[in-house]
């Protein structure tokens, strides 16, 4: 199953879609402004809970981005 891959542009453009600042991004995630300061850096890419959250909030906000398969590990 290919799920979306949230990558430090796509993660910039949604938060500025939603008009949100990284500490309200990250209450909304439940998650720490830092992460999303790393997350926009490119230093991490968010994973599992994280990645699905920001799917579903971008869905909702009629959010549109192209969704790239996240590549196979060999």
């Amino acid at each position: 199953m290919n799920r979306p891959h949230w990558d430090a542009g796509h993660i910039r453009a949604l938060r500025s879609h939603l008009g949100l600042t990284q500490s309200e991004l990250a209450e909304r995630l439940g998650t720490r402004q830092q992460t999303i300061s790393e997350w926009e850096k490119g230093m991490y890419k968010p994973r599992g809970a994280s990645a699905t959250l920001l799917s579903i909030v971008a869905e909702r906000a009629k959010f549109r981005y192209e969704a790239t398969p996240e590549k196979q590990r060999s």
